[in-house]
């Protein structure tokens, strides 16, 4: 097991492929002329086959491939297919773009559940967002989905008077599609141009909701980041994942492994550990990680600490979104 100071044993590992990205979203990445990092600076397939093992025979029983947007990697179907092989429940996360194009890899990989970045429903304002105008693509494709019995996940950003109107039109996707709609709370990195005003809280959109629909809550699993609801009738579900009202680390099982190489023991954390320096330098990787989730911090990264309100986007110490992987 993989276990920090306060007995929280992690078995859930999240891989960026990439820091490159077919989208440019304002909240994700920092400027539209972005320095991605060169190919030969990012963990190669075979390395994050090595690695993936490892974590994998520390008790890792999760593994989630993110970005940027992980199927704009030339060789992702090389990597899927590697990691489909071990005994680890495989997902991806994507803004669902190239969905088609590697349908084949993903469904040969068991992957059975898919995430889908989508902040809104509105083509204008998507391309508002993105700065791409790709919407009805990736519409196609979360029904190309769904065709094909993938569970689909949304991922919704929700930020203050920009989509919050839109929380009542994403409840009604659920209506007659296998779909759980994933609210998520606007969060502070690098760049984001993030403040405290914009955050539209987990109380706030249970209100909204609330105005249309009696939301039943859901149990919640193991480990899960978000609080689950069910609508009476309606096939899928919604969930929301509170980050900033609501802080939900003392059940915290992940751990982040950026496209180049470095282990983060939380997504706020301003320390990180190389581990594709001492792989390629043929170096045990094993006590690296160990020390790591060790030197995790009880909440948030050690960064933030009461209300989110107070929150002094100068002090953050972190990278931004896209370099993380989410």
């Amino acid at each position: 097991m993989i276990q920090d100071t306060y007995g929280r044993v992690h078995d859930y590992l999240r891989i960026s492929l990439t820091d490159n990205c077919n989208l440019r979203c304002f909240y994700c990445m920092p400027e539209e002329e972005y320095a991605f990092a060169p190919a030969s600076k990012l963990m190669q397939v075979d390395e994050i086959e090595k690695l993936a093992k490892i974590f994998v025979a520390q008790g890792v029983k999760k593994i989630r491939l993110t970005g940027g947007e992980p199927l704009v990697r030339k060789d992702a179907p090389k990597i899927i297919e590697a990691l489909g092989k071990l005994d680890v429940e495989l997902a991806i996360t994507t803004n669902g773009i190239r969905v088609d194009e590697m349908l084949p890899q993903l469904m040969a990989a068991n992957i059975k559940a898919i995430n889908i970045s989508l902040d809104t429903l509105q083509q204008d304002k998507f391309l508002k967002i993105t700065r791409r105008d790709l919407y009805h693509r990736v519409r196609s494709n979360i029904e190309l989905l769904l065709h094909h019995n993938i569970r689909v996940k949304i991922n919704v950003v929700v930020m203050k008077d920009f989509n919050d109107n839109e929380i009542l039109d994403f409840i009604a996707l659920t209506k007659h599609n296998n779909i759980e709609i994933r609210f998520i709370e606007f969060m502070p990195f690098s760049g984001n141009k993030w403040s405290s005003n914009q955050v539209f809280t987990m109380h706030e959109i249970l209100s909204e909701i609330a105005t249309k629909y009696d939301a039943i809550p859901v149990v919640a699993e193991l480990n899960d980041t978000s609080k689950r609801f069910m609508i009476p009738s309606h096939v899928g579900s919604f969930a929301v994942i509170s980050t900033m009202s609501a802080p939900f680390c003392d059940t915290c099982n992940r751990m982040r492994l950026t496209a180049d190489g470095k282990l983060k023991n939380c997504l706020f954390s301003k320390s990180e550990t190389d581990l594709l320096t001492p792989l390629r330098n043929g170096e045990a990787i094993l006590p690296l990680i160990q020390e790591t989730i060790l030197a995790k911090a009880k909440e948030l990264g050690g960064q933030f600490s009461g209300a989110f309100e107070t929150i002094d986007t100068a002090t953050i110490d972190n990278r931004s979104m896209i370099t993380i992987g989410g």
